[in-house]
């Protein structure tokens, strides 16, 4: 009697989505087990970020932003360092990222976090130009690099909204007063900055007006913070010294040369009214100012 024996074909993807699933399974069964002591995560966060100066030094980020009405707004945050604290210290916690995106212009990063406690699964998507200012896609290292960025961003972003602000709002102070040092030589720091952005290639003028100081010895210890913070937000690629420096001083030139030439011109047109009706220029200028009121009120 022959026995029939029968092929079991397993198809991949399944196997695949079998095996995922025991392992978030078991996970989400030893995070139950298990859970988390809030209080000791917050001192083993706290003691991490504020080991030294120089971890301090990384764990935040500052940038400057125009608005609209030509104002600043100063935009404070954690940086990926922090980031990556916080989610070992959490525990319970699993993250992932991973590339879904490149269309030659953007690359497309996406991070995923899942707090095993209690269910609950944030996803970030962050998007980064990999073009130049003349439109030229990069080369494939510096899209590799900022792909890489991306993800770190993403990571970055997924983990902070997965855990309470309330955690990061208590410790964030903290971890300044650690960055600033109980002793600190603000001369040498202000030098040490001035030389670090100088090998980003921004000079000491760009950066004193950055500030919208006049010397070095006017950047306070704010002022330290801020360019430690953006320091590293340029470091982890959340801004760039194009979008920083560059640009916004670009911007303000070509803004107030178009100021200048408009002034110019009103003074040229004056003069020459002033030449044909034998005025003054001043005088030209208030009576053309009076005929643009007079046709303003007939339109009425």
């Amino acid at each position: 009697m022959e026995t029939e024996k029968q092929i079991v074909e397993v198809e991949q993807p399944e196997m695949l989505a079998a095996i995922n699933k025991s392992e978030v399974d078991m996970q989400v069964a030893t995070a139950h087990q298990y859970p988390r002591n809030v209080h000791a995560a917050l001192n083993n966060i706290e003691t991490l970020a504020t080991s030294d100066m120089d971890t301090a030094n990384e764990c935040f980020y500052v940038l400057r932003r125009r608005n609209a009405d030509g104002s600043t707004q100063m935009i404070e945050g954690l940086s990926v360092r922090m980031a990556e604290i916080i989610a070992s210290c959490w525990g319970n916690m699993m993250v992932a990222t991973r590339i879904i995106g490149n269309d030659g212009k953007v690359i497309t990063a996406q991070a995923v976090c899942i707090d095993l406690e209690t269910n609950l699964r944030v996803s970030v998507e962050v998007k980064r130009r990999i073009t130049n200012k003349y439109g030229k896609t990069f080369s494939e290292d510096m899209q590799v690099v900022t792909g890489n960025a991306a993800s770190a961003i993403a990571f970055r972003n997924a983990v902070l909204k997965v855990v309470p602000k309330a955690v990061t709002k208590k410790i964030i102070n903290h971890i300044k007063e650690v960055s600033l040092g109980q002793s600190l030589d603000m001369e040498k720091s202000r030098n040490n900055l001035v030389a670090y952005f100088a090998k980003l290639g921004v000079d000491k003028d760009t950066l004193l007006e950055y500030l919208q100081v006049d010397n070095v010895d006017d950047i306070d210890k704010d002022m330290v913070l801020e360019l430690r913070g953006l320091a590293n937000a340029i470091k982890e690629g959340t801004t760039t010294v194009q979008e920083t420096f560059i640009q916004p001083l670009v911007e303000k030139r070509t803004a107030e040369a178009a100021k200048k030439a408009a002034e110019e011109a009103k003074e040229k047109a004056a003069k020459a009214m002033a030449r044909q009706g034998g005025k003054k220029p001043s005088e030209a200028a208030e009576s053309k100012s009076e005929q643009d009121n007079t046709k303003a009120v007939d339109n009425k």
